[in-house]
């Protein structure tokens, strides 16, 4: 089965999931989108009220920022894939919780293994988590990691220049480095998978061993798409 495909078994999959309770008040799910070969994945934390109505990530307020900041990193919406560690909104909005996030887990995995792509760029504490769990985000955002082979790039959410404008000038400056951070990586540490690259398989028994556990440690977590008017809307070897 190629990447394509796997991509599309998992969107049929997540459609139909009950793994946890968000499923009971979800409209839609949003698996992510974005082509099968990406060289570059935008991980977020979960759909907003938006993204639950359309069935489609980043497509609010907070969407429309990161738009911005991937057309200052050079980067088309279009060529790069965007997905959530949580395929479903989690009601108004508020964070993940532990055994959710171990219910969709395998999800992301299967994703991250079909696309194979060269780098991810986690956006906020939970997807930063699911690499590097240990981790700050105040403290590495904008500063590139290899994990397993993978070049993890952590950045803050860019809702979260929307709830705390302080950090919008960090976040625009992050993405303002990204061009340079993924040309560096790529001709410096060229990845063992580019020699031999794995098979896309399906986990038909997805395994939620070592679930990522988020420590509410932040003062300025990087929320989710959207609109506080109204609730009811629905190691690692550092490079630079």
């Amino acid at each position: 089965m190629d990447a394509t495909e796997v991509l599309k078994t998992i969107a049929q999959q997540v459609a139909v999931c009950e793994k946890c309770a968000l499923h009971f008040s979800r409209k839609k799910t949003v698996p992510g989108e974005g082509p099968a070969n990406a060289k570059v994945m935008f991980i977020g934390e979960g759909p907003g009220f938006y993204e639950n109505e359309q069935g489609r990530p980043f497509v609010g307020p907070s969407g429309k920022f990161l738009d911005e900041l991937l057309q200052s990193a050079g980067l088309k919406r279009s060529e790069v894939f965007i997905g959530n560690v949580v395929k479903c909104r989690p009601p108004v909005n508020r964070d993940p919780l532990p055994d959710e996030l171990a219910a969709c887990r395998p999800y992301l995995e299967q994703q991250i293994e079909a696309i194979n792509s060269q780098a991810i760029v986690t956006l906020g504490r939970y997807s930063m988590a699911h690499f590097l769990p240990n981790a700050k985000i105040s403290a590495i955002h904008g500063k590139a990691s290899w994990v397993n082979g993978r070049l993890i790039v952590p950045m803050y959410h860019p809702a979260a220049a929307l709830h705390q404008p302080a950090l919008r000038d960090a976040i625009v400056a992050d993405f303002a480095s990204l061009p340079k951070i993924l040309s560096r990586a790529f001709s410096e540490k060229p990845r063992a998978e580019d020699h031999a690259p794995a098979k896309p398989t399906l986990l038909l028994q997805p395994t939620l061993d070592n679930p990522p556990i988020e420590e509410p440690q932040e003062t300025s977590p990087a929320k989710k798409d959207e609109d506080e008017n109204s609730k009811d809307k629905p190691v690692q070897l550092s490079l630079f």
